[in-house]
């Protein structure tokens, strides 16, 4: 196992290293404290590690050769893209070297015909659909944030459009890797269906930079609806609106998002983002298709709205409307985290079966309703995924305490339902501790790959597999 490297001159690194890796880069190689605490942290309350240096790689032939240099002297490597993690993924709890992949941010072809494009893994999802709009197509997942695509395979991200276009599993065709060797491969050809040898990209997918390091990815791209139009839709409970969604999904009306936001996040967001909702649980939906199809599909959940009591059902069909709403949840955990002026969000989430949704969030509502410190809810509701905000001052023993046990028992809740620790937001180092309990002995064929694949240890230790 490899220890935390001790510091030195070199910035904690083997000197014979940090001079090759300068020779390499020259000022893209640094050791500058403000660029490795930078580096150690993402967005969550998990404590920051940073690393001994920072390496920002232009290509998959520099990241090859910073990583054939890691190798030869046994350091951990943690790639980094925009440091929008939620669990600890990019802390360097053993030091080492940080490749930071942003500067990596070239959209490499777009090919209409075939529904596919490739980009370099420190595309951002908004720079790709802005490049794409003049095309008529957009890529749809959208986990919020200035997510880079990189990020999102390395996650197995997905976010609010899941439940019409799928996850990153699902829109991700082929990847650029680096391995733990140093050596580049391409995990598939871009044909639609292979029956050609182990599917290495869906293994990659959701790996969290513990098996290669992706530098490339080919995408799926899909057409620019018709017609789109959203709707909000208050309810005088969270379990009605959790009824209602549980209904579309069952009835099979296509929608392509719903989101869930409770009182304590609807609050945060009319005073974050200046809106006027009732401060009540309340839906986001949004319907794609053909105008008629969009009209439909709106009326036909309105009308099942008010079967479930609903408090009103106000649809928002223009662009800028839309586009304030959507962007009003996407900042919901600064929103959030307003609420409590230097209070910390720690963001945690589930995901389970559509039919054990209800029983979950309700569940789960006991436990908000009890702790000491505020607790959002907010979800990507139509395909079983939902997040805790919990606003707890970490300075503070009791509430970290608290706030772990309402965690545990959340992820134990879910778990019980036939559900998943984490819907989206990856395991990183923060939900390690789940992973026997939800995948028993598969843990150790786990191991066994991550052992094939990267012998020595060097890629982002520390995360996703338990040690003991």
């Amino acid at each position: 196992m490899l220890a935390r490297a001790q510091p030195s001159v070199s910035g904690g690194l083997p000197p014979a290293l940090a001079a090759a890796l300068e020779g390499l880069l020259g000022r893209r190689f640094t050791t500058s404290a403000a660029d490795r605490e930078h580096h150690g942290r993402g967005e969550s309350y998990h404590a920051g590690l940073a690393p001994d240096a920072v390496c920002y790689a232009g290509t998959t032939e520099e990241v090859a050769a910073i990583v054939q240099l890691c190798a030869v002297h046994r350091t951990p490597i943690v790639p980094f893209g925009a440091g929008t993690s939620l669990e600890g993924h990019v802390t360097a709890v053993r030091g080492g070297v940080c490749i930071d992949l942003s500067r990596m941010n070239a959209v490499l072809s777009v090919r209409p015909e075939d529904l596919d494009a490739t980009v370099q893994a420190g595309v951002t999802r908004q720079q790709l659909n802005s490049d794409l709009r003049d095309l008529g197509l957009f890529f749809p997942i959208d986990p919020g944030g200035e997510s880079t695509i990189g990020g999102m395979a390395a996650t197995r991200a997905s976010g609010t459009n899941a439940v019409r276009y799928g996850t990153m599993r699902e829109n991700v065709v082929s990847l650029t890797a680096v391995t733990a060797e140093g050596e580049i491969i391409r995990t598939t050809r871009r044909a639609r269906k292979s029956s050609a040898g182990y599917d290495l990209t869906r293994l990659l997918i959701g790996s969290e930079g513990t098996l290669a390091i992706i530098t490339e990815v080919t995408v799926r791209l899909y057409g620019i609806p018709e017609a789109i139009s959203a709707a909000v839709c208050s309810f005088p409970s969270v379990s009605n609106a959790v009824d209602l969604v549980v209904a579309v999904i069952q009835s099979g009306i296509p929608v392509a998002r719903v989101e869930l936001l409770d009182n304590t996040t609807v609050r945060a967001v009319n005073l974050y983002s200046k809106l006027a909702l009732n401060e009540a649980p309340t839906l986001f939906f949004e319907f794609h298709g053909s105008q008629a199809g969009v009209c439909e599909q709106a009326e036909t959940v309105e009308v099942l709205a008010a079967d479930f009591g609903a408090l009103g059902f106000v649809a928002a069909a223009d662009a800028d409307s839309r586009n304030r709403l959507w962007k009003a949840r996407h900042d919901t955990h600064y929103a959030v985290q307003a609420l409590r002026p230097n209070a910390k969000l720690w963001s945690t989430d589930v995901c389970v079966p559509i039919s054990a949704l209800a029983p979950c969030i309700a569940q789960t509502q006991a436990d908000i309703a009890d702790a000491s410190f505020p607790i959002s809810m907010v979800g990507h509701v139509g395909d079983g995924n939902f997040h805790l905000g919990l606003l707890i001052d970490p300075s503070d023993p009791r509430e970290l305490a608290e706030a772990a046990a309402i965690n545990d028992r959340l992820v134990r809740r879910a778990l019980e339902l036939d559900g998943t620790c984490t819907g989206e937001h990856g395991v990183g180092s923060g939900k390690i501790k789940f992973m026997r309990l939800e995948h028993g002995p598969a843990v150790e064929m786990m191991r066994k790959v991550k052992q094939a694949l990267d012998p020595l240890g060097i890629l982002n230790p520390g995360k996703v597999l338990p040690e003991d």
